[in-house]
């Protein structure tokens, strides 16, 4: 299977869904990362240290490709120009599974990016237009929590996450020292806080929260997780 994480920054996705990339990627599954933007300029980082930090990311996380485009930071939008530029990305990898930001945010380049991956999953199968690439459908497309509301929010769906893949999420948002490193907070305390939070009520050490507004089918009920 192919999966096509979006997110704004590097670092969204790893401090949100590292480790179901992580687990898909052991499985053997295709696992890419889109950024919308190299989520520069920051009080403290560059362009060349957060390009660094994201590659020393991809290689724990196990990552078959990542693509930073380069559309600005702090004033990333959802327009025309943009879909079709984030389509050609979605015709070229044709991935199975989108996952993108939720529009539940302050983070204006959360929203924006939680409406261009969504619109640009619909333009990928356009035709008659002039997009790279040929028409393609992602057939299902979910949505992860990168909020900067104080929220606890309740989702459709929690997919579980081992200690050990935990852990190796943990060392992936570390990369990001020019994100975190100043700042007076213990990161992995605050990940394992948010992890356990959900991991406890699907019987996990672990877990990372999707909400979908579509209606997903399961193969059988041996596939719910039963305490």
């Amino acid at each position: 299977m192919k999966i096509l994480v979006l997110a704004a920054h590097p670092d969204d996705a790893e401090i949100t869904v590292g480790g179901t990339m992580l687990t898909h990627s052991l499985k053997g599954d295709e696992v890419y990362l889109l950024n919308f933007t190299n989520g520069e300029p920051t009080p403290n980082g560059t362009v060349e240290t957060r390009l660094k930090e994201a590659g020393k990311a991809d290689k724990i996380l196990k990552i078959k490709r990542r693509v930073i485009m380069d559309l600005p930071n702090r004033y990333l939008e959802d327009n025309r120009e943009n879909r079709e530029k984030v389509a050609e990305h979605i015709r070229e990898i044709k991935p199975d599974i989108m996952l993108v930001q939720t529009p539940l945010d302050q983070h204006p380049d959360h929203i924006a990016a939680s409406k261009l991956g969504t619109a640009a999953r619909f333009y990928a199968k356009l035709t008659k237009t002039e997009i790279k690439g040929e028409p393609f459908y992602p057939s299902k497309i979910l949505y992860y929590y990168a909020s900067h509301f104080k929220i606890i929010p309740s989702p459709s769906f929690v997919l579980p996450v081992s200690e050990e893949v935990f852990q190796e999420k943990v060392k992936a948002v570390e990369c990001y020292e020019s994100q975190f490193k100043h700042k007076n907070r213990n990161i992995p305390e605050h990940l394992k806080l948010m992890g356990k939070q959900y991991g406890t009520k699907i019987s996990s050490p672990y877990g990372e929260p999707f909400y979908t507004p579509e209606v997903l089918g399961i193969k059988d009920l041996n596939s719910i997780i039963i305490e």
